[in-house]
């Protein structure tokens, strides 16, 4: 009997039921509707991608009617502020091409979403929307009408906890329980034992084998099908496809061997290859979710943020320490690192590193504010709602929007490497069964499906992914920080190194500061020192901490140490304006204050100009980071070396004396002409890394082809670059760049290692000196050996600094 598939969902259709639209076939009238849908919407190349791609969609009326509760849809928002909202769905129908193409295109079926972005493994989707426009409970009816339906546990996002996909475990019990019980009836056939009642039932031991084999050939096996299947659909040859062919060709021989009774078959190895391989793939995956978890628990970052002591007093605390009530002090360019409640007046704040839009909020006193905002603008203060996610700023670090287009060599070399693997070792198969099957067909069978297994590449395609995971942990755990492992290949690359002066080679913790000028009273010492207490800049930080808090008496006798900022402006590469109580407060360089500077001296200074009036300067000579000239002399062999500063050359014949002959000094350079520099240097052939405090570097960071920010007791997060280095770890530059490399050596020896195994096995295999069943124990022993390999390595030059 002829059968038709519907052309949405490809389940068979009963022609009784048969809807046809369109000259098309559909089984019911959900998934006509959601043709009828996307037709309307020109989305019909979601059928394009993959044939029958869709889902029936089901009845929901009145399901999510809880998503009118105001209460409920606020603990199912990630963000929400005035006209964007963003969601994460988890659905798990997501399956194919198909299904990615339709879910980042929902904008043009739904008026008020902005955009939606797939997360494939994890089978969530993660929408942005405009909550005045469009509601949760319209999105989710939408994407249930289109065979999308997520699914909501309020559990899950109170607690995080996640389902647990367990049918990898399923299996690997079934195939045990098979295995198992296969060799034990199997005894009787490996020593042949002549005896009345074995002889009588062997023929039902035999048959019984058979019985027990089904199990683990058509449920635990399952995953290799599949995965060969889609490959072969997908005309990419994937390795899952050698080892899919050797079970089958293993049970199709054994099952003729009973039927013919010939002999017991190899149901016992084909059991047994199977578990070995699913003991393997288990091992991979919790091996995996170790690296993971390492990650997410280290990527911490090095930053502290200002915290406001019950006695007003003000101290730095690690991000990680903040707590539920804390009152916390954010500057200007700072970002949020917690949701609370504003205490100041009022704040304007940069949501673009959440949203991607860079139209800055106004907020007022006691309006709530989300993590990842930017303050920007005069220094406000805020009340702690929830202690710090740390794997939210680790999402906010790795967003799209930030990522730079790096060369992925090493995934690859393993993706080339695997897409000619498979067809040499299906020809190797094939040419060993086609040899011995003139000679002996037991050996040849025994060839063919030996070859296809000891020679999987798993080994060889988890090389650089381990060795990068390991090395991450490593930097992680001596406060070097990664955005991700592609920036461990880039490290190994670097030939040119730039650094930044101020706030990078330079501390802000020591600085001798000297005052040329007139003498400050303690009025305009307050208006100086309230200024500069909302400023991210190094120099501002030395300064503010050097001043001493004026004291003044107010009409209720007490001391008046902070005054109100009424506007508040700081100009990257220039100074700071201010306004407070009527005065114009003006600090920065000689240009920014209309000061004419005499030539002949040449500092690093800060002005001060208050209500149009000239004051003075502070001059600073700045303390060099410990180990500087080590560092230096240790890099110039492999690297050339270059130092920018925004500053004047006042300090150059210190730098001569202090730094390597040849490395490069250029000074008065404004934020856009250091990612100029960078840009030049990358013309010319160099791949550069730029080492700069993260504010005015910004730019270059993001230019270079690796940048690191240096953190040192400020908040200064700066999604553009790749690496956060920790100030006290900056003497350790050169061993963070060799490990680099050594990590690169490191792969390249496991590739030989794998390779090379991979030889010998192929080498016993073809000769028919490897049974099937060795061959699958042998191979996940093989993935054991490269991990052991990779960490062991890595920690090895780790230890050599």
């Amino acid at each position: 009997m002829d059968t038709q598939n519907c052309f949405h969902c490809g389940l068979d259709i009963i022609k009784e039921d048969e809807i046809i639209f369109d000259a098309k076939n559909f089984c019911c009238n959900g998934c006509k509707t959601v043709y009828e849908i996307f037709s309307l919407n020109d989305l019909t190349c979601y059928y394009d991608f993959e044939k029958s791609p869709g889902a029936t969609p089901q009845d929901i009326n009145g399901k999510y009617d809880f998503l009118d509760n105001e209460s409920i849809v606020s603990k199912l928002l990630e963000f929400q502020e005035n006209s964007t909202a963003i969601i994460s769905l988890s659905i798990p129908h997501i399956h194919c091409s198909s299904c990615i193409w339709i879910l980042e295109n929902l904008q043009r079926l739904q008026k008020g979403i902005s955009t939606s972005q797939v997360n494939f493994p994890e089978k969530r989707v993660r929408i942005t929307f405009n909550p005045e426009v469009v509601s949760i409970k319209t999105i989710v009816y939408l994407l249930s009408s289109i065979g999308y339906e997520p699914y909501i546990s309020l559990e899950n996002y109170e607690t995080g906890s996640n389902d647990v996909d367990r049918s990898l475990t399923y299996k690997l019990g079934v195939a045990f329980f098979c295995f198992g019980n296969i060799m034990l009836l199997s005894f009787p056939e490996y020593f042949e034992v002549k005896e009345f009642w074995l002889d009588q039932y062997r023929g039902f031991f035999r048959w019984l084998i058979f019985a027990l084999a089904l199990p683990s050939f058509f449920y635990s096996a399952s995953g290799y099908y599949v995965s060969a299947y889609k490959s072969i659909k997908s005309k990419m040859l994937n390795i899952d496809i050698p080892i899919a062919l050797g079970i089958v060709v293993m049970f199709v021989r054994s099952t003729f061997d009973i039927v013919m009774d010939y002999g017991s078959g190899f149901f016992d190895s084909l059991t047994g290859l199977i578990f070995f391989m699913l003991l393997g793939k288990m091992f991979q995956i919790k091996t995996y979710s170790f690296l993971s978890f390492e990650r997410d628990f280290k990527s911490y970052f090095p930053i502290a943020i200002t915290k406001i002591n019950s006695d007003l007093s003000e101290e730095s605390v690690a991000i990680y320490e903040v707590e539920k009530g804390d009152r916390l002090l954010i500057r200007n360019q700072e970002l949020i690192p917690v949701d609370g409640i504003l205490i100041s007046e009022k704040a304007e704040i940069d949501y673009s590193f959440v949203t991607g839009e860079a139209i800055s909020i106004t907020k007022q006193s006691g309006d709530k504010v989300f993590a990842g905002g930017k303050q920007i603008g005069k220094v406000i203060e805020m009340e702690v709602l929830h202690s710090v996610s740390q794997s939210y700023l680790t999402q906010l670090w790795s967003n799209d929007v930030f990522q730079k287009n790096v060369e992925q060599k090493h995934k690859t070399i393993t993706d080339s490497i695997s897409r000619y693997f498979t067809p040499i070792l299906l020809l190797i198969a094939f040419a060993g069964f086609g040899y011995w099957i003139f000679i002996d067909a037991n050996t040849a069978f025994n060839v063919f499906t030996a070859v296809l297994i000891v020679a999987c590449p798993c080994a060889l395609a988890l090389t650089a992914p381990f060795t990068f995971g390991n090395v991450l942990r490593i930097l992680g755990k001596q406060k070097f920080y990664l955005k991700n492992a592609l920036v461990i290949e880039q490290l190994a690359k670097v030939d040119t190194i730039v650094f930044d002066k101020t706030g990078t080679i330079t501390t802000n913790k020591k600085s001798n500061i000297s005052y040329e000028g007139t003498i400050l009273s303690d009025e305009n010492l307050l208006l100086v020192k309230n200024v500069l207490r909302a400023s991210n800049h190094p120099l501002s930080r030395m300064l503010y901490d050097y001043l001493p808090i004026p004291i003044l008496q107010s009409k209720s006798g007490n001391e008046a140490k902070k005054v109100k900022v009424d506007h508040f402006e700081e100009i990257t590469g220039k100074g700071i304006q201010a306004q407070i109580f009527g005065h114009q407060v003006q600090i920065g360089s000689a240009d920014f204050v209309e000061k004419i500077e005499e030539k002949n001296v040449q500092q690093t200074s800060v002005h001060i100009k208050i209500n149009t009036v000239y004051y003075g300067k502070f001059i600073f000579n700045n303390q060099y980071r410990e180990g500087l000239e080590e560092l230096f002399e240790n890099l110039k062999s492999n690297y050339q070396i270059k130092v920018l500063s925004g500053d004047n050359e006042g300090e150059r014949t210190i730098l001569e004396q202090l730094l390597p002959k040849g490395t490069e000094l250029i000074f008065n350079q404004k934020p856009e002409q250091k990612l100029e520099f960078i840009k030049n240097l990358q013309e010319q052939g160099k791949n550069v890394m730029m080492v700069g405090d993260g504010l005015n570097d910004a730019g270059a960071l993001a230019q270079s082809n690796v940048g690191i920010s240096i953190s040192e007791n400020v908040n200064v997060f700066s999604p553009a670059c790749d690496a956060i280095l920790d100030a006290s770890e900056f003497q350790k530059l050169n061993y963070f760049l060799k490990l680099s490399k050594n990590a690169i050596t490191t792969i390249k020896m496991s590739f030989g290692l794998s390779l090379l195994y991979n030889v010998v096995g192929l080498s016993f295999a073809i000769t028919g000196n490897l049974l099937p069943l060795v061959a699958a124990i042998i191979m996940p022993l093989s993935t054991i050996t490269i991990v052991s390999f990779v960490t062991v390595m890595s920690s090895y030059y780790a230890r050599n600094k």
